[in-house]
């Protein structure tokens, strides 16, 4: 861990050390890598992603730095939805190996100092799922209570007009019992009945199950919907989220069933990690969810960051990039929530595009902007979450034909937008840009056709927009996009400022610009971001450091100075460029296009 109030970092007083000391955990400055599973690494040339795979690419993650492996489902599963519908939730995914390929995993990450995070999906199941299986044999068996089930409206359809996320009624008619049950995900995903006590019994002893394999931590997928409204009323035409999500998500007794999943789980293992991907919440409830004092979850997922870029109200419709709102989102997080609550920061992941091309860095800019993103992830409050393939700045993909497409979500719409009239150029555009299926092409590995992913046909296709992408490429090339990832993750281990600084946001209204402070004791950085394709000027106050001057960390576009010791250095104080300057209490200047920069007020 970080050893706080080092010398020449800061002094303060004692009171001050002892709540710094008690604030500390090794989760919170830590950088967590999510694997993919299916997209990773195949180990057999099946074309699918697999345990052995990622066991052989240990070493790389190694050398990236990262600490905290957050590992997707890999649970036996019927695969409709890439393993978030468990059939089994005590036995792996067949195709991914075998029980024993995920407990050498385990020991092989504690050997290198790195935690194994699982995904843990608990508001639903597969519908293969033995319980699910029984529960739709006859209203009276045993399991029926443990999924949620309502008769038809008083019209005979559906019990209520919620939506499902696959822009679906939420409600599937069972033929055998005439009765609904709720699914806001695929029909195949059930949701589970949380009201039934036994259910929740079962739940806690899967958990206990795989504490006792020796696992860090959880993400618990969609864990803010697992408490619905008793009364499943209809959701109002104005209603302030689309589908019904103010009766769904973050019900009643969301708090009370964490609180009890703690007392009967995770507290069995101190330390445990637990990432609450919770959508929709108001920085109140994401206190209620991490403070540490109501034993609920280590941090909540900032999921803000990920919609922008996203229409509110259509998923499937993109909208221009909206710096100001990242600010307000990064801003209003910190501020509700950051001293005393934890959260976990991202920009992609297997559920949303990559933000390069879509939003930055189109063409020869492609690594400037990668480099910008790892900037911002990295300086900002909260713990780090890089997606693979992140660190080597790969691109969204852009498949040429719906045929290529995987994600049933995103057939669907495409189908339906063609049956609309949407011209077929225009309707894949859209899925284009907001597909989940862009983010999931295959990790390249090594140059050539299939990347060295596998020797097989990949389960989705290359992108092939990114062969000139590979990380044995990148980690050759020490002004890489891989090298500056792992320069952040291993400055994020010696800089207390990083992980425990406060924020301090400037020009919040600025279209293209984000600048901040972070300050730790009396180490001030300074942090200057442009997420304009073209160079932009500025001038802004900065009277509270008029008597400091700008020292140059490191920057996209500067570089980053290795001492011949093989430890982080900084860049030169010649070398801050001459169109950044602070005097008389003023900063002003300019910033290339995707120009990031990093400053050390002394």
């Amino acid at each position: 861990m970080i050893k706080l109030w080092q010398p020449g970092v800061g002094n303060g007083s004692r009171m001050e050390k002892e709540a710094a000391v008690m604030k500390q955990a090794e989760w919170k400055e830590a950088v967590i890598y999510q694997v993919y599973p299916p997209s990773f690494k195949d180990g057999n040339g099946d074309g699918l992603g697999d345990l052995q795979g990622i066991l052989s690419k240990l070493d790389y993650l190694a050398k990236l730095g990262v600490g905290i492996i957050w590992l997707g489902p890999v649970y036996q599963s019927p695969f409709a939805d890439n393993g978030y519908d468990i059939s089994d939730y005590k036995a792996i995914h067949t195709p991914y190996g075998t029980m024993e390929d995920l407990e050498k995993l385990i020991r092989e990450l504690h050997k290198r100092n790195m935690k194994l995070m699982m995904d843990l999906v608990v508001n639903h199941t597969s519908d293969e799922h033995p319980w699910f299986v029984q529960a739709r044999q006859s209203k009276g068996n045993p399991y029926r209570n443990y999924y949620i089930w309502k008769p038809p409206g008083p019209d005979g359809k559906e019990p209520n007009n919620w939506g499902s996320f696959t822009g679906e009624s939420a409600w599937e008619l069972d033929e055998r019992t005439g009765e609904y049950y709720l699914r806001l995900f695929d029909r195949k995903q059930p949701d589970l009945n949380w009201e039934h006590a036994p259910l929740r019994e079962e739940i806690y002893e899967i958990i206990r199950f795989w504490l006792s394999k020796g696992i860090d931590g959880f993400r618990l997928d969609a864990i803010n919907m697992i408490s619905k409204h008793p009364d499943f009323p209809d959701a109002p035409e104005n209603a302030r989220h689309p589908r019904g999500q103010d009766y769904f998500k973050n019900g009643p007794r969301i708090h009370e069933f964490l609180q009890e999943m703690y007392e009967k789980a995770f507290s069995l293992k101190p330390g445990l990690i637990t990432v609450g991907e919770t959508p929709t919440i108001t920085m109140e409830q994401a206190l209620q969810y991490t403070d540490p004092a109501r034993k609920e979850l280590s941090m909540a997922l900032l999921m803000d960051m990920s919609a922008i870029g996203k229409d509110r109200m259509d998923p499937w419709r993109a909208v221009p990039w909206d710096t100001p709102a990242l600010k307000k989102c990064i801003s209003a997080w910190y501020e509700g929530v950051f001293q005393t609550g934890w959260y976990a920061v991202y920009l992609s992941n297997h559920d949303h595009p990559r933000l390069i091309p879509e939003w930055f860095g189109e063409g020869e800019e492609r690594e400037t902007a990668a480099k910008l993103i790892a900037t911002l992830l990295h300086t900002i409050p909260g713990t780090p979450i890089v997606y693979q393939g992140e660190e080597l700045g790969l691109t969204n993909a852009r498949y040429p034909s719906i045929e290529d497409y995987r994600d049933y979500g995103t057939i669907s719409y495409y189908r339906k937008q063609i049956q609309a009239g949407v011209p077929a150029e225009e309707a894949l555009e859209r899925v284009h840009q907001r597909s989940r299926d862009g983010a999931r092409a295959p990790m390249r590995w090594e140059k050539g056709k299939l990347g060295g992913f596998t020797t097989g046909i990949p389960w989705i296709p290359m992108n092939d927009k990114d062969t000139e992408i590979d990380a044995e490429s990148e980690m050759e090339r020490p002004d890489s996009v891989f090298h500056y990832y792992r320069r952040l993750i291993e400055l994020r281990k010696q800089e207390p400022v990083m992980v425990y600084g406060d924020f301090k946001l400037m020009m919040p209204e600025h279209e293209q610009l984000m600048v901040y402070t972070r300050t730790y004791g009396k180490n001030t950085w300074l942090v200057m971001l442009n997420f304009n394709r073209q160079q932009t000027s500025f001038r802004t106050e900065l009277a509270e450091h008029s008597h400091c001057e700008l020292k140059l960390l490191f920057g996209n576009r500067t570089g980053w100075r290795e001492q011949a010791s093989n430890q982080l250095g900084v860049a030169d104080q010649e070398s801050v460029p001459p169109q950044v300057r602070l005097a008389d209490g003023c900063l002003q200047g300019s910033l290339k296009a995707y120009e990031a920069a990093v400053y050390r007020l002394v």
